[in-house]
């Protein structure tokens, strides 16, 4: 790519700035908590069409789909965003925010390493910074390549963003349905992927995987006066969380990018759950950060492992472990039940499509830097299971996601829009193949 066409992209991406600004403020100040996505969806769809995107449509699921069509033969790289966010929690927690009114002001906000302030416009609000932030910059880079192609300049491959239901509760079902099922109904693929999740503006390369497991010790009740009668489920636990916490977790294996496997006991119930009753069984719900190389099953298999010992050991022991499902429906009435399970992925910064991604940073003047989600993301998708080429870059800053102090950076906002754009340019004008599965 020329240095020209650099600069028209900072042009074409600058003409559009107060479009991208009105753009995400829509986004903010509406609702759409996972399971009702609806109103947020008609307005990207609106604002796509707007735009002239060359397909837009929504899926049975409420799934958001627009193509902009090059005019040269190339690949399809899919630009992703989820459309829900979480709760806004006490509105009190907002210091004198609406978490949906997107307010613009000055505000004093941590640069990209976070290792100053700067002062800077920011829009405030739930979901600024995961991820209606990233998703409005990935519909206006679309905006952009429709004006390249406008001005007479060739556009190899189809550029498409993707607008997701149901990503928050981490089982992927909105992802999993547009890929295997819409994808696949319509003829449509795609050779890499971008997310919008937070990156504050770096090359994000992988996180790890999550899996939730219930695991169920059981006993037997008694009256609770006469526990010697029963078999106390929660006491029979106790050696198996001492275990999980002393002996499983910290022999987990560590990964030189991702960081540490790790396991988490994040909730214990117990039933029947009444004061007299000696419970007969113990729920422990378990966070487990799986790195490549792990899987659910061998996941499984350590617990079970431990489950068996503690059965030889004591005869009275007994436990099963399984991976947690969830029933999802989408605000479409399409329900999925669904497995707990995301995979871990990681992409090398040598991989060519990353190197194309870095080059067109350079070519734009922007630091290129790299990082990982300590998160888990709808990625797991199509870097973990579908192996695609798979990097995160957006404009919105992690610390701030889920918390009161939602707010996304205009400046950053602007940067993602060329970024975005000239990333595309790179990638799909690659004279080599660049869409190498993944390895790891």
């Amino acid at each position: 790519m020329s240095n020209a066409r650099f600069e028209a992209i900072k042009t074409i991406s600058s003409f559009y700035k107060g479009d991208l600004v009105e753009f995400t403020e829509k986004l903010i100040q509406t609702s759409s908590i996972s399971g009702t996505e609806k109103a947020v969806a008609d307005l990207y769809i609106a604002e796509m069409e707007k735009l002239g995107y060359d397909e837009v449509f929504r899926d049975d699921m409420g799934n958001v789909v627009g193509i902009v069509k090059g005019n040269e033969e190339g690949p399809s790289i899919m630009y992703n965003s989820h459309m829900d966010h979480v709760s806004p929690g006490d509105y009190a927690n907002w210091e004198g925010y609406d978490p949906y009114g997107a307010q613009i002001d000055i505000c004093e906000i941590d640069n990209q390493d976070k290792t100053a302030k700067e002062i800077v416009e920011c829009i405030h609000g739930r979901a600024a910074s995961d991820v209606k932030g990233g998703a409005a910059a990935q519909v206006y880079a679309g905006a952009v390549l429709i004006k390249f192609r406008e001005k007479g300049y060739k556009i190899r491959g189809n550029f498409m963003f993707t607008g997701v239901v149901q990503e928050e509760p981490a089982e992927m079902v909105g992802m999993l349905h547009l890929v295997d099922k819409t994808f696949k109904e319509k003829g449509l693929d795609y050779d890499a992927m971008v997310s919008s999740e937070a990156s504050s503006l770096k090359l994000y390369c992988g996180h790890r995987g999550r899996v939730e497991f219930l695991i169920t010790v059981y006993g037997r009740t008694s009256h609770g006066s006469a526990p010697w009668l029963g078999i106390n489920s929660i006491y029979k636990a106790i050696p198996l969380i001492t275990k999980l916490k002393d002996e499983l977790y910290p022999s987990l294996p560590v990964d030189e990018q991702l960081g540490k496997a790790s396991i988490s006991l994040n909730i214990i119930e117990c039933s029947p759950g009444a004061l007299s009753i000696v419970p007969d069984k113990c729920m422990l719900s378990i966070d487990r950060r799986t790195i490549p190389g792990e899987t659910a099953e061998s996941a499984k298999e350590q617990i079970q492992k431990i489950i068996d010992e503690l059965s030889a050991q004591d005869s009275e022991f007994r436990a099963d472990v399984r991976v947690k499902t969830a029933l999802e429906k989408s605000y479409t009435e399409v329900e999925y039940e669904v497995a707990k399970d995301m995979a871990p992925w990681k992409i090398s910064t040598d991989h060519p499509f990353v190197k194309a991604a870095s080059e067109a940073l350079e070519g734009l003047g922007q630091p290129v830097k790299y990082g990982y989600w300590d998160f888990g993301t709808d990625a797991s998708k199509t870097a973990g299971i579908d192996r695609k080429p798979t990097i995160g870059y957006s404009p919105m800053q992690e610390q701030y996601a889920h918390t009161p102090y939602d707010k996304v950076r205009i400046d950053y906002l602007l940067k993602a829009v060329e970024g975005n754009a000239a990333i595309f340019f790179k990638a799909a004008e690659s004279k080599e193949n660049i869409f190498m599965p993944l390895e790891w």
